[in-house]
């Protein structure tokens, strides 16, 4: 749409990077600030849990309320994304949720939240981070490839890939969101500047899905229509910061880069720039296995709290929703667990 009407002078792939980058600066400092994750909702501290959870809960509120808008006034479209395909991988999405939801215990941030800590002078955050970009580009196309492929082809044939396939169901998963979203906040209290930055990660999802399936989508260049994420996203970061002159950066390489500096700059700002390592070899390998499970779950689910949680279910895709729904049962799983042992660890 805006590639007809005005010449910038760039590709779409370009434009979709520094779009794509501009939307990571504004969820990183968001998240920066309101330490944005879905594990604090889960398995925070008991004072955090209440206030994090309507946080996020707004977001997803949000994400679904604009997507239906957007999707409505013709500004996303995503008929043909895997999102909307009523041939659902039930096996690999449960298996992968579930091992995300566990790894984010043992690493005590979702891949978001330790991309925030990463940028603001955590060194846990950043090996984390390094190894799961590594095991979800294995998955992906390395050695643990026969992983997914053996648990993707066990699939359930649904009438419908996306609640917009059944009348009235967006409108009324709407109106559900806003109204759990409201009964938290009246609840648990958040401040209301806490309540604007979640409402506002919530549209970043929306407006990624604008940017690459209608208003920079080139016809003779087509382009995936993508959102943010951070599994695929931190994998090809990764391997196009090795290999740049080979692997072109596209809209996730950008959104991960958009993210560190958002996220940054907010540190800087409110003076929490902070180093911190690991305390001991135990800690270290609880993280490191976290980072593997994270890595091969968020493959195998599609997408993780961010990928799947906002921008998938914003979709109110029936494969978006049971991975957030996994992710949240492996969590939960984890937490029991583990317990008090993780809990006495200091938080990330």
């Amino acid at each position: 749409m805006l590639l007809e009407q005005y010449d910038w002078g760039l590709d779409a792939r370009t434009l979709q990077v520094l779009f794509a980058l501009v939307l990571g600066v504004v969820l990183g400092a968001a998240a920066q600030i309101t330490r944005f994750c879905l594990r604090r909702a889960v398995a925070g501290d008991l004072s955090e849990r209440g206030p994090a959870g309507a946080i996020w809960m707004t977001a997803l509120a949000t994400a679904i309320v604009s997507f239906l808008i957007a999707s409505g006034a013709g500004f996303v479209d995503l008929q043909d994304h895997r999102y909307f395909s009523a041939s659902v991988p039930v096996v690999a999405i449960v298996v992968g949720g579930l091992a995300f939801g566990a790894g984010m215990i043992l690493t005590r941030g979702c891949a978001s939240r330790l991309t925030v800590l990463a940028a603001t002078g955590n060194l846990r955050a950043v090996v984390v981070l390094t190894v799961f970009a590594i095991t979800a580009h294995a998955t992906l196309k390395g050695v643990l490839a026969p992983v997914r492929t053996s648990l993707g082809v066990l699939t359930a044939e649904l009438p419908f890939g996306s609640l917009y396939a059944v009348p009235f169901a967006a409108v009324l998963a709407s109106v559900i969101a806003v109204a759990a979203a409201g009964l938290l906040i009246h609840r648990h209290r958040p401040g209301v500047g806490q309540v604007v930055l979640g409402a506002l990660i919530g549209l970043v999802p929306v407006l990624g899905w604008a940017t690459t399936s209608v208003l920079l989508f080139d016809e003779f260049d087509p382009l995936e229509a993508q959102s943010a994420a951070f599994t695929l996203p931190w994998s090809d970061t990764l391997f196009w910061t090795l290999a740049s002159s080979a692997i072109p950066a596209g809209f996730g390489t950008g959104f991960i880069g958009g993210v560190l500096l958002g996220s940054f700059i907010s540190a800087l700002l409110r003076s929490e720039l902070k180093v911190e390592s690991f305390e001991n070899a135990q800690q270290m390998g609880r993280y490191l296995s976290g980072a593997v499970l994270m890595g091969v779950g968020g493959v195998l689910a599609g997408g993780c709290t961010i990928g799947a949680g906002l921008s998938g279910s914003a979709s109110l895709s029936i494969a978006a929703l049971l991975a957030l729904a996994s992710i949240l049962t492996g969590a939960v799983l984890a937490n029991r667990v583990t317990g008090r042992a993780l809990a006495a660890v200091p938080a990330g």
